[in-house]
């Protein structure tokens, strides 16, 4: 084997690296996926918990007022769970459980792009019934969902089959 066929190994099958290495890059990288995570959900929580402050919040009606407390919980759920990935780690750094730990990060950050986009689909359905119309925010809210279930599921599958069919 040449160090060109290392190389052309390489960029096919990955990266060269022990299993050690491998679960430090993947911490380091589901860390990064909820540094941009959490800061999209606080500026959402953020959002949410000024509105009750404003003089026509009184104004909503009852269904809207149970839409904005559904709300609030998804953003106190997504910043608990964006927390677990940090206390699941300080409780099991330097047990030689690191695949543990990597494990439980992909499963919350799995769960908070989840919450966070359920967390979009009701505010835009919050947004769109005070301004508009019920119908229109189930209009709105329909697309949106849409919209994130081919972002968020659809296009990582295609791009996975894409590179499955350029790996053959």
């Amino acid at each position: 084997m040449t160090a060109t066929d290392d190389r052309e190994d390489e960029f096919h099958h990955g990266r060269r690296e022990t299993p050690t290495e491998r679960m430090d890059r993947l911490w380091g990288d589901i860390l990064q996926e909820l540094r941009v995570t959490q800061t999209g959900a606080q500026l959402m929580a953020g959002f949410l918990l000024t509105l009750p402050f404003q003089s026509r919040f009184w104004e909503l009606s009852d269904g809207q007022r149970s839409l904005y407390l559904v709300l609030v919980g998804i953003a106190v759920l997504t910043t608990t769970l964006v927390m677990t990935a940090v206390a699941v780690h300080q409780r099991l750094s330097g047990r030689h459980l690191k695949h543990r730990v990597v494990a439980t990060g992909q499963a919350v950050v799995r769960g908070v792009v989840g919450l966070i986009a359920l967390m979009l689909v009701g505010i835009t359905v919050f947004i769109f019934d005070i301004v508009v119309s019920l119908t229109a925010a189930c209009v709105a809210g329909a697309v949106v969902a849409v919209l994130l279930v081919v972002l968020l599921l659809v296009v990582p599958k295609v791009l996975v089959r894409l590179g499955d069919a350029d790996d053959s």
